[in-house]
Protein backbone atom coordinates (compact mmCIF):
# COMPACT_ATOMS: atom_id res chain seq x y z
CA UNK A 1 0.00 0.00 0.00
CA UNK A 2 1.25 3.47 -0.81
CA UNK A 3 2.68 5.68 1.89
CA UNK A 4 3.54 9.37 2.11
CA UNK A 5 1.61 12.40 1.05
CA UNK A 6 -0.06 13.52 -2.15
CA UNK A 7 -3.45 13.35 -3.82
CA UNK A 8 -3.00 9.63 -4.52
CA UNK A 9 -1.44 8.63 -1.19
CA UNK A 10 -2.63 5.18 -0.13
CA UNK A 11 -3.61 4.16 -3.66
CA UNK A 12 -2.15 1.41 -5.83
CA UNK A 13 -1.73 1.82 -9.57
CA UNK A 14 -0.71 -0.51 -12.38
CA UNK A 15 0.69 1.01 -15.57
CA UNK A 16 1.29 -1.05 -18.71
CA UNK A 17 4.07 -0.28 -21.15
CA UNK A 18 5.75 1.66 -18.35
CA UNK A 19 9.34 0.75 -19.12
CA UNK A 20 9.80 3.87 -21.25
CA UNK A 21 8.08 6.78 -22.96
CA UNK A 22 4.58 7.85 -21.97
CA UNK A 23 4.13 4.88 -19.65
CA UNK A 24 7.26 5.73 -17.69
CA UNK A 25 6.12 9.35 -17.38
CA UNK A 26 2.71 8.22 -16.13
CA UNK A 27 4.28 5.89 -13.56
CA UNK A 28 6.51 8.72 -12.31
CA UNK A 29 3.61 11.18 -12.09
CA UNK A 30 1.45 8.77 -10.10
CA UNK A 31 4.31 7.86 -7.78
CA UNK A 32 5.11 11.54 -7.21
CA UNK A 33 1.50 11.97 -6.11
CA UNK A 34 1.85 9.25 -3.48
CA UNK A 35 0.65 6.10 -5.25
CA UNK A 36 2.44 2.76 -5.09
CA UNK A 37 3.01 1.86 -8.74
CA UNK A 38 3.25 -1.53 -10.40
CA UNK A 39 5.48 -0.79 -13.38
CA UNK A 40 4.74 -3.38 -16.05
CA UNK A 41 6.25 -3.99 -19.44
CA UNK A 42 6.96 -6.83 -21.84
CA UNK A 43 10.60 -5.83 -21.25
CA UNK A 44 11.06 -6.72 -17.58
CA UNK A 45 14.52 -5.15 -17.34
CA UNK A 46 13.12 -1.80 -18.51
CA UNK A 47 10.28 -2.04 -15.99
CA UNK A 48 12.73 -2.87 -13.20
CA UNK A 49 14.90 0.10 -14.10
CA UNK A 50 11.94 2.49 -13.77
CA UNK A 51 10.51 0.86 -10.64
CA UNK A 52 13.85 1.02 -8.86
CA UNK A 53 13.70 4.83 -8.96
CA UNK A 54 10.16 5.12 -7.62
CA UNK A 55 9.15 5.18 -3.95
CA UNK A 56 6.91 2.17 -3.46
CA UNK A 57 7.49 0.97 -7.01
CA UNK A 58 7.56 -2.67 -8.11
CA UNK A 59 8.20 -4.22 -11.53
CA UNK A 60 6.34 -7.03 -13.26
CA UNK A 61 6.59 -8.57 -16.71
CA UNK A 62 3.39 -8.21 -18.71
CA UNK A 63 2.56 -9.17 -22.28
CA UNK A 64 -0.77 -7.41 -22.77
CA UNK A 65 -1.66 -9.67 -25.71
CA UNK A 66 -1.90 -12.66 -23.35
CA UNK A 67 -4.83 -13.17 -20.99
CA UNK A 68 -2.68 -15.47 -18.84
CA UNK A 69 0.04 -12.82 -18.57
CA UNK A 70 -2.51 -10.12 -17.76
CA UNK A 71 -4.12 -12.13 -14.96
CA UNK A 72 -0.71 -13.09 -13.60
CA UNK A 73 0.61 -9.53 -13.56
CA UNK A 74 -2.49 -8.14 -11.86
CA UNK A 75 -2.40 -10.90 -9.25
CA UNK A 76 1.32 -10.39 -8.60
CA UNK A 77 0.93 -6.62 -8.34
CA UNK A 78 -1.96 -6.90 -5.89
CA UNK A 79 -0.07 -9.48 -3.82
CA UNK A 80 2.94 -7.16 -3.58
CA UNK A 81 1.29 -3.75 -3.28
CA UNK A 82 -2.37 -4.26 -2.42
CA UNK A 83 -5.68 -4.04 -4.31
CA UNK A 84 -5.61 -1.90 -7.44
CA UNK A 85 -7.25 1.49 -7.32
CA UNK A 86 -5.90 2.71 -10.68
CA UNK A 87 -5.22 0.97 -13.98
CA UNK A 88 -3.48 2.79 -16.82
CA UNK A 89 -3.63 0.81 -20.04
CA UNK A 90 -0.79 2.54 -21.85
CA UNK A 91 1.08 -0.19 -23.76
CA UNK A 92 0.98 0.55 -27.48
CA UNK A 93 2.71 -0.18 -30.76
CA UNK A 94 2.69 1.14 -34.28
CA UNK A 95 3.84 0.29 -37.76
CA UNK A 96 3.42 2.40 -40.88
CA UNK A 97 2.43 1.42 -44.40
CA UNK A 98 0.12 2.22 -47.26
CA UNK A 99 -3.12 0.26 -47.16
CA UNK A 100 -2.34 -1.55 -50.40
CA UNK A 101 0.94 -2.77 -48.93
CA UNK A 102 -0.29 -3.39 -45.39
CA UNK A 103 0.21 -6.97 -44.23
CA UNK A 104 -2.24 -8.98 -42.16
CA UNK A 105 0.55 -9.42 -39.62
CA UNK A 106 0.89 -5.64 -39.20
CA UNK A 107 -2.87 -5.27 -38.78
CA UNK A 108 -3.02 -8.00 -36.14
CA UNK A 109 0.05 -6.71 -34.28
CA UNK A 110 -1.47 -3.25 -33.86
CA UNK A 111 -4.87 -4.57 -32.82
CA UNK A 112 -3.46 -7.23 -30.48
CA UNK A 113 -1.59 -4.64 -28.42
CA UNK A 114 -3.58 -1.43 -28.86
CA UNK A 115 -7.09 -2.84 -28.64
CA UNK A 116 -7.09 -6.42 -27.34
CA UNK A 117 -4.42 -5.55 -24.78
CA UNK A 118 -6.63 -2.85 -23.26
CA UNK A 119 -9.49 -5.34 -23.03
CA UNK A 120 -7.43 -8.17 -21.53
CA UNK A 121 -5.77 -6.14 -18.78
CA UNK A 122 -9.04 -4.39 -17.95
CA UNK A 123 -10.77 -7.74 -17.69
CA UNK A 124 -8.02 -9.02 -15.39
CA UNK A 125 -8.39 -6.05 -13.04
CA UNK A 126 -12.08 -5.25 -13.17
CA UNK A 127 -13.57 -7.97 -10.99
CA UNK A 128 -11.58 -6.79 -8.01
CA UNK A 129 -12.54 -3.18 -8.66
CA UNK A 130 -16.20 -4.12 -8.95
CA UNK A 131 -16.01 -6.07 -5.70
CA UNK A 132 -14.52 -3.06 -3.92
CA UNK A 133 -16.98 -0.62 -5.51
CA UNK A 134 -14.34 1.78 -6.74
CA UNK A 135 -11.61 2.24 -9.32
CA UNK A 136 -10.18 4.44 -12.03
CA UNK A 137 -9.08 3.26 -15.47
CA UNK A 138 -7.26 5.49 -17.94
CA UNK A 139 -6.44 4.19 -21.41
CA UNK A 140 -3.90 5.71 -23.79
CA UNK A 141 -5.60 6.16 -27.15
CA UNK A 142 -4.40 8.71 -29.74
CA UNK A 143 -5.59 11.62 -31.82
CA UNK A 144 -5.37 8.98 -34.57
CA UNK A 145 -8.46 7.47 -32.93
CA UNK A 146 -10.49 10.52 -33.93
CA UNK A 147 -9.37 11.41 -37.44
CA UNK A 148 -8.11 10.07 -40.75
CA UNK A 149 -4.40 9.24 -40.66
CA UNK A 150 -2.87 8.21 -44.00
CA UNK A 151 -0.15 5.55 -43.70
CA UNK A 152 -1.50 4.61 -40.26
CA UNK A 153 -4.95 3.28 -41.14
CA UNK A 154 -4.47 0.10 -39.12
CA UNK A 155 -3.04 1.96 -36.12
CA UNK A 156 -5.84 4.54 -36.32
CA UNK A 157 -8.45 1.78 -36.45
CA UNK A 158 -6.97 0.18 -33.33
CA UNK A 159 -7.11 3.49 -31.48
CA UNK A 160 -10.70 4.13 -32.60
CA UNK A 161 -11.38 0.71 -31.05
CA UNK A 162 -9.67 1.81 -27.83
CA UNK A 163 -11.89 4.89 -27.60
CA UNK A 164 -15.01 2.85 -28.31
CA UNK A 165 -14.08 0.33 -25.64
CA UNK A 166 -13.39 3.14 -23.16
CA UNK A 167 -16.81 4.71 -23.65
CA UNK A 168 -18.65 1.39 -23.46
CA UNK A 169 -16.73 0.35 -20.33
CA UNK A 170 -17.56 3.68 -18.69
CA UNK A 171 -21.26 2.92 -19.04
CA UNK A 172 -20.92 -0.67 -17.83
CA UNK A 173 -18.71 0.09 -14.84
CA UNK A 174 -20.13 3.44 -13.76
CA UNK A 175 -22.80 1.92 -11.49
CA UNK A 176 -19.96 0.15 -9.63
CA UNK A 177 -18.20 3.42 -8.83
CA UNK A 178 -15.54 2.89 -11.49
CA UNK A 179 -14.54 5.67 -13.88
CA UNK A 180 -13.07 4.89 -17.31
CA UNK A 181 -11.48 7.54 -19.51
CA UNK A 182 -8.82 7.81 -22.17
CA UNK A 183 -6.27 10.35 -23.32
CA UNK A 184 -5.55 11.05 -26.97
CA UNK A 185 -1.96 12.27 -27.43
CA UNK A 186 -0.63 13.88 -30.59
CA UNK A 187 2.96 13.98 -31.85
CA UNK A 188 4.84 12.78 -28.75
CA UNK A 189 8.63 12.66 -28.66
CA UNK A 190 9.33 9.03 -27.78
CA UNK A 191 11.37 6.15 -29.18
CA UNK A 192 8.23 5.03 -31.01
CA UNK A 193 8.01 8.43 -32.68
CA UNK A 194 11.64 8.19 -33.75
CA UNK A 195 10.82 4.99 -35.62
CA UNK A 196 7.71 6.58 -37.14
CA UNK A 197 9.70 9.57 -38.36
CA UNK A 198 12.05 7.26 -40.22
CA UNK A 199 9.20 5.20 -41.67
CA UNK A 200 7.21 8.22 -42.81
CA UNK A 201 10.29 9.86 -44.28
CA UNK A 202 10.97 6.78 -46.39
CA UNK A 203 7.36 6.36 -47.50
CA UNK A 204 7.00 10.03 -48.46
CA UNK A 205 10.46 10.60 -49.88
CA UNK A 206 11.42 13.15 -47.20
CA UNK A 207 13.99 13.41 -44.45
CA UNK A 208 13.08 12.54 -40.88
CA UNK A 209 13.94 16.11 -39.90
CA UNK A 210 11.46 17.46 -42.45
CA UNK A 211 8.74 15.18 -41.13
CA UNK A 212 9.43 16.31 -37.55
CA UNK A 213 9.27 19.95 -38.65
CA UNK A 214 5.89 19.23 -40.26
CA UNK A 215 4.60 17.71 -37.02
CA UNK A 216 5.54 20.91 -35.19
CA UNK A 217 3.97 23.06 -37.91
CA UNK A 218 0.74 21.07 -37.55
CA UNK A 219 0.73 21.66 -33.78
CA UNK A 220 -0.74 25.08 -32.92
CA UNK A 221 1.29 25.28 -29.70
CA UNK A 222 4.36 25.02 -31.95
CA UNK A 223 6.44 22.37 -30.24
CA UNK A 224 6.75 18.62 -30.04
CA UNK A 225 4.71 17.03 -27.27
CA UNK A 226 6.49 15.35 -24.36
CA UNK A 227 5.49 12.23 -22.41
CA UNK A 228 5.09 14.46 -19.35
CA UNK A 229 2.41 16.50 -21.17
CA UNK A 230 0.34 13.32 -21.37
CA UNK A 231 1.21 12.10 -17.88
CA UNK A 232 -0.07 15.28 -16.23
CA UNK A 233 -3.53 14.76 -17.75
CA UNK A 234 -3.56 11.08 -16.82
CA UNK A 235 -2.66 12.04 -13.25
CA UNK A 236 -5.51 14.56 -13.14
CA UNK A 237 -7.97 11.93 -14.34
CA UNK A 238 -6.90 9.71 -11.44
CA UNK A 239 -7.47 12.37 -8.80
CA UNK A 240 -10.65 13.45 -6.99
CA UNK A 241 -10.64 16.62 -9.14
CA UNK A 242 -11.87 14.43 -12.01
CA UNK A 243 -14.28 12.51 -9.82
CA UNK A 244 -17.29 13.13 -12.07
CA UNK A 245 -15.47 12.56 -15.37
CA UNK A 246 -16.05 9.25 -17.12
CA UNK A 247 -16.30 8.12 -20.73
CA UNK A 248 -14.13 11.02 -21.89
CA UNK A 249 -11.54 10.87 -24.68
CA UNK A 250 -9.42 13.90 -23.85
CA UNK A 251 -7.27 15.48 -26.55
CA UNK A 252 -3.73 16.15 -25.31
CA UNK A 253 -2.21 17.30 -28.57
CA UNK A 254 -1.27 20.98 -28.37
CA UNK A 255 -4.07 21.47 -30.90
CA UNK A 256 -2.65 19.06 -33.50
CA UNK A 257 -5.96 17.24 -33.67
CA UNK A 258 -7.50 20.45 -35.10
CA UNK A 259 -5.24 20.67 -38.14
Amino acid sequence: MAEGTGELAGQVALVTGAGSGIGEAIARALAASGASVAVTDVDLAAAENVAASLPGGAAFELDVTSAVSARGAVAAAESALGPLDILCNNAGVSTMNRIEDLSEREWDFNFDVNAKGVFLVTQAAIKGMIGRGRGCIVNTASMAGKKAVPLLAHYAASKWACIGFTKSAAVEFGPHGIRVNCVCPGYVRTSMQERELAWEAELRGMTAEAVAAEYIRLTPLSRMETPEDVARVVHWLCTPAAGFVTGAAIDVTGGANLT
